[in-house]
């Protein structure tokens, strides 16, 4: 009977309409940030590598 009770409540506390909560906005943010250092590192890596390649013809 416990377990039948505890269940319900269970059900019924699921269904309310809890308002969305931003938990991890800032950290998304700070990863989209490090997303594009980390394209601009690529990008200046590869520029360099060219520039390396070009010299040595």
């Amino acid at each position: 009977m416990k377990y039948i009770l505890m269940m319900i409540a269970l059900c019924l506390s699921a269904c309310g309409d809890a308002p969305e909560q931003k938990i991890a906005a800032p950290q998304r943010a700070a990863l989209n940030k490090a997303s594009g250092v980390d394209q601009t590192v690529q990008q200046s890596t590869d520029d360099a590598k060219k520039k390396i390649e070009d010299a040595e013809k």
